[in-house]
């Protein structure tokens, strides 16, 4: 699997033509160089808001094994070369609760948070599996202070989704698990659900 993903599925820079499941912002001509592309000398440290869609440092491609989402959801992967999780953007008192949670955020919602359904209401739809809330393993709330630095360690994750699914155009939910939960240990991805939103969806948003 992981020589699949790093010597063929994995295309650099380029569009995903490989993928069954094309995405509706995948509208541009297919590139055919080599795939076996250097990482730039001059790179980031970390994952950026303002990395181009083309860069040669990430991969945007579409899931090829999707969760079980409704068919008019988009989901997306976001492979990098470079890390996601930095000491630079993580602060030290809430490291250990990313480590464990990963990072997590939505876009182009009107809806609040009080307003959705609760965490417990979803629950039964997942009793197949043996789901509880006495099984899942979150970190407790913590004080706004540590909030706030949750919410910025997760700044270039989702500024670079606003860039690409518009919020205007789009609602995504979007999260990145922790490097122990990692598919291929050192190459991070980031996971994007993505709706597209209804002509009368878009003339009522910013209204």
């Amino acid at each position: 699997m992981i020589d699949y993903l790093l010597n063929h599925r994995l295309q650099w820079g380029k569009p995903d033509t490989l993928s069954l499941l094309p995405s509706t912002l995948d509208k541009q001509p297919a590139v055919t160089s080599e795939n076996s592309q250097p990482v730039p000398y001059s790179t980031p440290e970390y994952f950026k808001a303002d990395i181009p869609f083309d860069s040669e440092l990430i991969c945007i491609i579409q899931n090829d094994w999707p969760y079980s989402v409704p068919p008019e959801i988009e989901h997306t992967l976001i492979w990098s070369r470079v890390p996601v999780f930095h000491p630079d953007i993580i602060h030290p008192s809430i490291d250990a609760r990313v480590q464990q949670d990963g990072l997590c955020g939505f876009t182009g919602s009107t809806d609040t948070i009080e307003s959705l359904p609760s965490l417990e209401s979803c629950l039964p739809a997942l009793a197949d599996w043996g789901i509880t809330m006495g099984k899942l393993i979150r970190s407790p709330k913590g004080s706004d202070e540590k909030e706030a630095m949750v919410q910025a360690a997760g700044r270039e994750v989702r500024e670079f989704v606003q860039r690409r699914w518009r919020e205007n155009q789009w609602e995504t939910a979007w999260f990145v698990n922790p490097p122990r939960l990692q598919s291929i240990p050192g190459l991070a991805h980031i996971h994007v659900f993505a709706r597209k939103k209804t002509p009368e969806e878009e003339a009522a948003w910013g209204s």
